[in-house]
């Protein structure tokens, strides 16, 4: 597997260029049996593995492969060559040759991921191994498209201009994950319908493809941030989970059998749309309660300043008795939801993630796990309720993940069941 290329280097980066349109292109890593897709799909499982255990010896993944000593020593040694992998120190056992675990190289290759939100634009760039490299956020009243190509335009330069050539030389792609059909939100976000409507007529991947030499993808935000979980997060024990993104407005997504399920449509996992009982009983959606747009309105509303929740998303400060009541009544809303999704796939987990500090999404996880004994969930497996473990890097990591999965990645249905 060679460093990254720029496009029309590489037949990879090509046929991923097209994920977005209405008619997307498989990658030639899944087509036919050729000796050079065979082979590229062995170095995908190898930095897969290796990705999911942190480091291995060439033993190790020729067992859990089943592929030959041989092959995964050649493999190997091509990653390593490409500055894929790093050997680490021998361990020595009780007979033979010492071990050498082999791990990612943190500079083998590099992802910048955007997310563009209803309150703010985040970009970051991320290496090998998810390590955040640089981060560039914009905190605003409401999204506007040319806004948001100033600010990428602006946080690229910058960035780049930080990087050596040779890591310039290794940047395998940025991925946008943003909400879809942006301009419904209009009301919703309190932004002029004007403004709005610029994004239904905008090709925002196509306006930042012009401004990068490497491939641009466009995934959804919540999905993206289940999708951070999943690449980077501490979930590896998991195939089956719920998993709840608490930003401006409430979203989610789905992993099944270890991998992320989006529909055919790319709308499955669109649990902010998920009905709950409202405050007199009758069914509301998710994100009328558990939405962070919800606690800005109790703070206007009690004259107190809301802008920490957009401009400080790692402390909060002091929000008085209104956080109190949206932790408590999100919470419920959210224990309701579970239980609905539970009663349609039995999942071993629901994660609880957001745009919050990591004391406040804490109590919304306490909060949950008080609600749901007090809800009929009689015939269910309810699943465990965990805290989400990337916090409010999720969205643009979770864009950045798209490249990363897209060149180097294979789905977790096709990695070894032994692993």
């Amino acid at each position: 597997m060679r460093p990254a290329r720029r496009p029309g280097e590489d037949s990879v980066q090509n046929s991923a260029f097209k994920r977005g349109s209405t008619e997307p292109e498989p990658s030639p890593m899944h087509r036919g049996t050729n000796q050079s897709g065979m082979r590229e799909h062995n170095e995908r499982l190898v930095l897969s593995l290796v990705r999911r255990h942190g480091s291995l010896a060439k033993s190790d993944i020729a067992r859990m492969t089943r592929l030959s000593a041989q092959t995964v020593s050649v493999i190997m040694r091509q990653l390593e060559k490409d500055g894929f992998l790093l050997r680490r120190p021998p361990q020595r056992g009780r007979v033979g040759q010492p071990s050498i675990p082999m791990a990612l190289n943190p500079d083998g290759a590099y992802f910048i991921g955007l997310k563009i939100g209803r309150r703010s634009a985040e970009l970051v760039l991320i290496d090998f191994v998810g390590g955040i490299r640089s981060t560039h956020r914009l905190p605003y009243r409401y999204p506007d498209p040319g806004t948001a190509v100033d600010f990428v335009a602006s946080s690229i330069r910058e960035l780049r201009t930080a990087l050596t050539p040779e890591q310039d030389s290794r940047i395998a792609g940025l991925g946008i994950a943003m909400p879809f059909q942006l301009w419904n939100w209009a009301d919703a976000a309190g932004a002029p319908r004007m403004v709005m409507d610029e994004w239904r007529h905008r090709d925002i991947r196509s306006d930042i493809q012009a401004l990068c030499d490497f491939p641009v993808y466009l995934d959804n935000d919540a999905t993206s941030a289940c999708g951070a979980e999943l690449v980077f997060g501490k979930s590896n024990d998991l195939r089956d989970f719920v998993y709840f993104y608490i930003g401006a407005f409430a979203g989610g997504g789905i992993v099944l059998d270890g991998r992320l399920y989006s529909g055919p449509t790319g709308n499955a996992g669109a649990l902010g749309s998920m009905p709950v009982p409202g405050p007199n009983g009758a069914p509301v959606q998710l994100i009328d309660l558990a939405s962070i747009t919800v606690l800005e309105k109790a703070l206007d509303a009690a004259d107190r300043d809301a802008s920490p929740l957009w401009s400080s998303p790692q402390d909060w400060g002091d929000l008085g008795p209104e956080l109190d009541i949206w932790v408590e009544k999100a919470g419920t809303a959210l224990a309701y939801a579970i239980v609905s999704a539970a009663s349609v796939i039995d999942f071993e987990a629901a994660v609880i993630d957001g745009w919050m500090p990591a004391a406040i999404r804490q109590r919304l996880v306490e909060a949950v796990s008080h609600a749901l004994p007090r809800i009929d969930a009689e015939g269910l497996n309810l699943p465990t309720v965990r805290e989400g473990t990337i916090g409010v890097n999720a969205r643009a990591m979770g864009a950045a993940s798209l490249p990363l999965s897209e060149r180097y990645l294979v789905g977790a249905m096709s990695l070894p069941t032994n692993v």
